[in-house]
């Protein structure tokens, strides 16, 4: 348990109010993992705890929460809810029964009530160190059930990320969905196009980025809630190529899934690079077939694909922007004559560009002589490099400038974060 976690119960304590750990830091320890990020309930209010804590701020516009931060770890402290219906505070609907906003204070079971799922109504309790359960979650943890804590149509219709949460803790904690809880997700899932496409760009980012993006892609098509995210390739993805399905976009997120499982950095660009490719690789087919010049084509599908999909997942510049350039770098694995691989290597993107062209090989997308000789381009010394681009000539020899040779040393590509994926992630 993160010692600030037990700073923040602590202190609440020792001014008299509840204080509790709740939700997936609780069910998270009681599956033996590591939990991401910790949750507190008080019946203290916001204002109150934030006069409690130098180090925080009220955040929130559906309801007020402090944030309590301790460099850049951020413990999210909240107030006893109680059901939109239970009070006497701001409550408003969308006319699909969306609670857009429900300041409602209640008490620690009320809280317990309104909670999503019964795994996420925990309560770990820092007066005596027990575990409150109003809602069945204990059981529900062991049996590896998740389960809608009330009706679950009308849950999904008050808040429809529900669905999306439904999936991520199905795909990345093996949970079985209850059947009566999974019965509306395919009728719901529409209800998906009414949240705001920014929310759900933090939503594609957990489903995709957790370790479990394999399960959770599939567990979205299995309930048909991906083409709702990204309807632009859900359109791509059902066609074939000479009677083969598609394979780069799951090749993508099994490599995602592997470096997040083994603690590597991954990016959002690389991701969306992935999850657009095939929309865009289709749309430059087309337009070449049709005459278009390649990089004009390029141009034109990236910008057609991703004004389209922002319509349904935000996707913020810095990322789109990294994932065009991710697509544009493509064709230039081609040219491997005279400085252009030097030139290539130099660019900010190069190592997340390669990773893909890699993917690109294992999925069928291209002829693996292509990954295989970049991939000894970056290993070999300085005057194998001069062979090797110099044999894509022709084997006319070394058309170098002589000015430009590095006397054996080897250069390594650079990038952002010097990894897989990087893509200029940094620290965002």
């Amino acid at each position: 348990m993160s010692a600030n976690v037990l700073k923040v119960l602590t202190r609440l304590h020792n001014h008299g109010y509840a204080a509790y750990m709740v939700g997936g830091g609780v069910r998270d320890l009681l599956l033996g993992r590591e939990p991401k990020d910790f949750d507190v309930a008080t019946d203290a209010t916001p204002d109150e705890v934030n006069s409690l804590f130098r180090n925080s701020r009220l955040i929130g516009r559906r309801f007020k929460i402090v944030h309590v931060h301790f460099g850049p770890e951020i413990i999210e402290v909240a107030t006893f809810r109680a059901a939109a219906e239970n009070g006497d505070g701001e409550v408003e609907r969308s006319e699909d029964g969306m609670v857009l906003r429900d300041n409602v204070y209640g008490t620690l079971e009320e809280d317990a009530w309104r909670r999503d799922f019964s795994v996420n109504a925990l309560y770990y309790n820092i007066a005596d160190h027990s575990i409150v359960d109003y809602c069945g979650g204990w059981e529900d943890v062991q049996a590896g059930l998740l389960r809608m804590i009330g009706d679950p149509a009308e849950r999904f219709r008050e808040d429809p990320v529900r669905v999306l949460r439904a999936v991520r803790f199905a795909a990345k904690h093996g949970f079985r969905i209850e059947r009566e809880t999974e019965a509306p997700m395919r009728e719901l899932g529409d209800l998906l196009n009414g949240v705001p496409p920014a929310r759900l760009f933090e939503e594609v980012n957990k489903l995709f980025l957790s370790g479990a993006a394999v399960q959770s892609y599939e567990l979205l098509r299995y309930y048909d809630v991906f083409r709702i995210l990204f309807p632009i390739t859900e359109e791509a993805l059902q066609r074939e190529e000479e009677g083969f399905p598609l394979l780069f976009l799951i090749r993508a997120l099994e490599n995602t899934d592997r470096r997040v499982n083994e603690g590597r950095p991954v990016t959002p660009a690389f991701l969306i690079a992935a999850l657009l490719w095939e929309p865009v690789r289709q749309h430059v087919a087309s337009a070449r077939k049709a005459g278009e010049n390649p990089g004009r084509a390029l141009q034109v599908a990236a910008e057609q694909v991703v004004s389209g999909q922002v319509k349904h997942v935000a996707i913020p510049r810095r990322f789109s922007t990294a994932a065009r350039e991710i697509w544009s770098l493509q064709d230039r694995f081609h040219q491997r004559a005279g400085k252009r691989p030097w030139k290539l290597m130099e660019h900010p993107r190069f190592r997340a560009a390669y990773d893909f062209l890699v993917l690109r090989a294992a999925a069928g997308e291209i002829d693996p002589e292509v990954s295989d000789w970049w991939t000894r381009f970056q290993d070999a010394d300085e005057g194998e490099r001069e062979r090797m681009a110099a044999q894509q000539q022709g084997g006319g020899g070394n058309n170098r400038k002589k000015g430009r040779r590095r006397g054996g040393r080897r250069r390594k590509p650079k990038s952002d974060a010097g990894s897989e994926q990087s893509g200029g992630n940094g620290g965002e």
